[in-house]
């Protein structure tokens, strides 16, 4: 039984109308920008009906011709747990915390390769749950944890060469286990340009550096794939051990995948609890599946949100994270939201704040700009480290002596409340969804709650949350483009024979 202190809650009264016995412009303004009780009440049968579709789909096979349906990152968690209590170092996470383990001993620098949902979940523990400047202490006071570092998310040239720059002032002596580095190339199809032309490069610098015969530097690169598909057969080409190759399933998507070893493999070379991790998202299904709307945060999430948008036309939602170490998680959801629902010219527009920063940014457009936002605030209640007091000084011209005895918690709570307050008065809608810490276990629910969010929410809309047509149509033009200009110039618009005289300053032959 878990605490009601341990459970993720969803508080959404600041987003409704508050009954007006009398008209003032407040009254005017929440009635047509803040959500009416009697609208939240009527859509429950309809959202009844989607939370039955839900949970038959969890386990249904599909079928010819149906479309695409990934649910399975509904019950993997308790599935995960309950085979790893079974069968020990032969279950998947069995093996996922071996194969960490042996990552954490052998080297101190590990490179995650991977994009958007192959990446975007791993980032989100990294920030959320290990130390600020964990990659600045030294290797004692990491607990000899490697340093942790993201790449195969772009194109970018400058960026890669400073991490191989890096790697190659600081990683000499391969005998050495302190400058020794590891790679995770993580793509369940392995086609995702980005990863693979990442992971070709740091495979031919781990040759360089261990040597180029296979059992000597692929002790060191770790693949998560797809069962079938093009970096499952690389690795098998390799001669990888089918051991040291981590499985993601069939039926489980891309961004929903954060619970596989997609982001269990990672967490756990951080040295995070991934038993904890999973049990906190298995605490949240049993949540949706069994408890009424009233303590069922994932329905309250996805009702309300998808009110603001289809029916209050509110087309923007911020997640206003009030931890800098949460501006990941927000990254997070955004991707999620994005490829899970903006499709067929409908879905909301995810936005990532971090606050206080950012309301020195995007706090006058979010007071006084277009009524076009819905703000869920994400709130942690208990931060990790005792509280930082402002002090007394000799010289009080800031006159923050009267503040010494309040801390930075204090005035992050003073924040928080003056900011709803500020919005609350002139009808800006928001809500707050409160972590009770920073924690693996809550990390483990709010993720798992914003993914079973948005499968009802897309279902409310009468759209397949799963499957992303459109992120598939910038892949198909950048491959037709590289393939025409194979032989061509890389400089767009001139010839191979032209090019390189103008380079040079010449006049063309």
């Amino acid at each position: 039984m878990q605490l009601a202190d341990e459970l993720v809650e969803y508080n959404y009264q600041n987003a409704l109308a508050a009954p007006a016995d009398a008209w003032t412009l407040l009254a005017e303004l929440q009635a047509k920008h803040c959500l009416p009780r009697p609208r939240l009440e009527a859509l429950k049968r309809n959202l009844d009906a989607v939370w039955s579709q839900v949970k038959a789909e969890r386990e249904a096979e599909p079928k010819p011709g149906q479309p695409e349906l990934q649910p399975g990152f509904i019950e993997l968690p308790q599935k995960y747990l309950d085979n790893h209590r079974r069968k020990g170092e032969a279950s998947e996470l069995g093996r996922m915390l071996a194969l960490a383990g042996r990552l954490q001993s052998e080297v101190d620098r590990v490179v995650v390769l991977g994009i958007g949902g192959s990446y975007m979940g791993a980032r989100a523990f990294f920030e959320a749950l290990c130390p600020s400047y964990h990659n600045e202490l030294p290797p004692k006071a990491r607990a000899g944890k490697p340093r942790i570092y993201f790449e195969g998310n772009g194109f970018d040239n400058d960026s890669m060469q400073d991490l191989l720059d890096l790697f190659e002032n600081t990683c000499v002596d391969p005998a050495i286990r302190e400058e020794r580095w590891g790679a995770i190339v993580i793509s369940k199809s392995g086609e995702t340009l980005e990863t693979a032309a990442a992971y070709r490069i740091f495979r031919a610098e781990a040759m360089k550096f261990y040597g180029s015969q296979p059992d000597k530097w692929r002790r060191y690169i770790l693949p998560v794939t797809g069962a079938k598909g093009a970096l499952r057969d690389l690795v098998e080409a390799e001669g990888y051990p089918e051991g040291d190759v981590l499985t993601i399933p069939d039926n489980v998507g891309g961004r929903y995948s954060v619970f596989t070893a997609v982001g269990l493999l990672p967490a756990a070379v951080m040295g995070l609890d991934i038993r904890a991790l999973l049990l906190g998202a298995a605490t949240m299904t049993k949540r949706f599946l069994e408890e009424p709307f009233e303590r069922n945060p994932v329905l309250q999430f996805a009702a309300v949100n998808y009110l603001f948008n289809e029916e209050l036309h509110k087309p923007i939602r911020v997640m206003a994270v009030w931890s800098k170490k949460l501006e990941a998680l927000g990254f997070w959801y955004d991707q999620l939201l994005s490829e899970s629902l903006g499709k067929q010219g409908r879905g909301a527009m995810p936005l990532t704040a971090v606050e206080t920063r950012d309301l020195h940014s995007r706090g006058q457009q979010h007071q006084d700009g277009p009524r076009d936002k819905f703000i869920n605030n994400l709130v942690v209640k208990a931060p990790k480290h005792a509280p930082i007091a402002i002090g007394m000084a000799d010289h009080n011209e800031d006159a923050l002596n009267s503040l010494s005895r309040k801390t930075y918690i204090d005035l992050a709570q003073a924040a928080l409340q003056g900011t709803s307050q500020a919005y609350a008065e002139v009808a800006r809608p928001t809500a707050d969804l409160i972590l009770p810490a920073l924690s693996e276990h809550a990390l483990g629910q709010v993720m798992q709650m914003l993914m079973l969010a948005t499968v009802v929410e897309g279902r409310l809309m009468g759209m397949n949350p799963y499957g992303q047509p459109g992120v598939q149509a910038y892949k198909y033009k950048m491959r037709e483009i590289l393939k025409s200009s194979e032989n061509k110039s890389s400089v767009p618009g001139l010839s191979p024979s032209k090019s390189s005289a103008n380079l040079r300053g010449e006049s063309p032959p």
